[in-house]
């Protein structure tokens, strides 16, 4: 049965696409709450109104591929479907049950593909998400004494490696250069690439250069609208996470670059669907641009520039910490770039502040043994 085209009926002051968005997420939230027992349901109220959808939704996938776990990998329960384990099966669980289901499933475990099986390996953070979600559920079934017991103390540690400097991915201010020039003139691209790049440059070009000026999150540069930007006022407006409502001011760069691309190659509005005549990137196709194009189209222009693969190219992500590095190169406090990224924690940005100065290369050409001849 097809599904009933959606109205907006949007009375807030944010734009008809992010309620959308929203509204998707929502959707998926209630359809796996569906799936889980009956039980949880004070569970999922305290999701709807203590966290972030985004984050309800993260929490709900992990308990859901849980309770699969119990009944089709585990002894735990004896149950066919998900939505009917009872909370006598939850009661029984210790954290060593956990710690097996951590430690010896998540970290690698196959699924049927159909024609082939599919193998899944968990990193270390990714299993400390899991485990995090887990430990927030069991802690909430305590508390409202559905279970008897507080089974969390008992849970592993999982260790996370410590960020290292050296170890963040970014583009140095050369290579910035290297790519807008690519993008700018489009030697580097073969007879038939250059239709597609003839078509594309200016909105490729103006999405760089928001990524490497703002450091946006691919999300954020998404969503954006022409109705985003005030040009009078030399601002532009994004949504950041737990729906936080941001003014960016506009440089004269970014300025020229989103006008240039909206008047001469954006496509005209009355070309396009309704529900797409306010966004600003779009694709060939005349419709919004999706975050895997965006993750692609990055992807590609950064291989192009560091001369590797198109798989060895950056994510939009690696464009956040060439910002964030680049403004503390021109001196910007680490404070003001925390502000500008949107890091929770000034302690992420500090760690794009080791980039200052490439250390290491500076001490071994003046630590030399030998005197040159």
């Amino acid at each position: 049965m097809s599904k009933n085209k959606l109205h907006i009926h949007n009375k807030s002051d944010r734009p008809d696409n992010i309620v959308l968005k929203e509204n998707e997420i929502i959707e998926r939230c209630l359809e796996i709450e569906n799936q889980l027992p009956a039980f949880m349901r004070d569970f999922f109220l305290y999701l709807k109104s203590g966290v972030a959808i985004s984050t309800r939704l993260a929490y709900l996938e992990d308990i859901l591929f849980f309770c699969r776990y119990l009944i089709n990998e585990s002894t735990l329960s004896n149950v066919d479907n998900t939505n009917v384990i009872p909370v006598d099966d939850f009661n029984k669980i210790t954290a060593k049950d956990i710690n097996r289901f951590l430690g010896d499933y998540c970290s690698r475990y196959t699924t049927d593909q159909g024609q082939h099986v599919k193998v899944m390996e968990n990193h270390n953070r990714a299993l400390a998400r899991k485990k995090s979600s887990l430990s927030i559920l069991f802690k909430f079934l305590y508390r409202d004494e559905i279970i008897e017991r507080n089974i969390t103390d008992g849970f592993n540690p999982i260790r996370l490696p410590k960020p290292q400097p050296d170890a963040i991915k970014k583009l140095e201010i050369d290579e910035v250069a290297v790519m807008l020039d690519i993008i700018e003139n489009g030697n580097i691209f073969s007879e038939r690439e250059k239709k597609y790049w003839e078509k594309t440059k200016l909105r490729d070009k103006a999405i760089i250069v928001l990524f490497v000026t703002y450091g946006l999150r691919v999300s954020e540069l998404q969503q954006l609208n022409i109705s985003s930007f005030n040009f009078n006022r030399g601002d532009f407006k994004i949504y950041r996470k737990r729906g936080k409502e941001v003014l960016m001011p506009l440089n004269k760069t970014c300025e020229k670059v989103i006008k240039d691309y909206i008047v001469k190659e954006r496509s005209a509005l009355t070309e396009l669907n309704e529900i797409d005549k306010d966004a600003l990137f779009l694709s060939l196709q005349k419709k919004r641009m999706t975050i895997r194009s965006i993750r692609n189209l990055v992807k590609k222009y950064t291989a192009l520039a560091l001369g590797t693969s198109r798989d060895n190219g950056y994510s939009p992500h690696k464009l956040r910490a060439t910002a964030a590095t680049s403004l503390i190169q021109q001196g910007f406090s680490i404070y003001d770039v925390q502000n500008l990224l949107d890091h929770d924690n000034v302690t992420t940005t500090q760690l794009y502040a080791a980039h200052k100065i490439d250390v290491k290369r500076s001490i071994i050409k003046n630590f030399e043994w030998l005197d040159e001849e």
